[in-house]
């Protein structure tokens, strides 16, 4: 598999979103609080994510977009743990991420807890299967 991260990745569909927090799925682990719910819409990907920094926390438009791109980064980075299970499992997920802490934290730092919670989110999608 490639650690490509292109635009079909990104989850657009407003009624999608919508159904994300309908389904009131999430996995919460510091900086992240990750929304879930299958995707409704046939995709080629396993996954398509929104990520959102609040502007409550990141007043500068400039620093919520920096924010963004690390978590980008990050994801497409560490996006295999997630796309291995999910294709062994058949699903397809609607993710909404969003970045919670007040402030911006080194990219180790975001690359180490984006593994963990992309490992608990497959515990959490795992543990809802059953």
């Amino acid at each position: 598999m490639d650690k490509r991260f292109g635009k079909k990745y990104k989850l657009c569909n407003e009624k999608q979103i919508e159904l994300v927090f309908a389904a009131k799925n999430s996995v919460k682990s510091y900086p992240f609080v990750i929304h879930f719910a299958d995707l409704q819409t046939q995709t080629d990907v396993p996954f398509q994510i929104t990520i959102s920094a609040p502007k409550r926390n990141f007043k500068k438009a400039h620093e919520r977009n920096r924010i963004k791109r690390i978590l980008r980064e990050a994801i497409r980075e560490n996006k295999l743990i997630l796309e291995t299970f999910l294709m062994e499992n058949e699903r397809k997920l609607a993710l909404f991420m969003i970045y919670t802490a007040k402030e911006e934290l080194s990219f180790d730092v975001l690359q180490k807890k984006m593994k963990s919670v992309l490992n608990q989110l497959i515990i959490e999608i795992s543990n809802d299967k059953k």
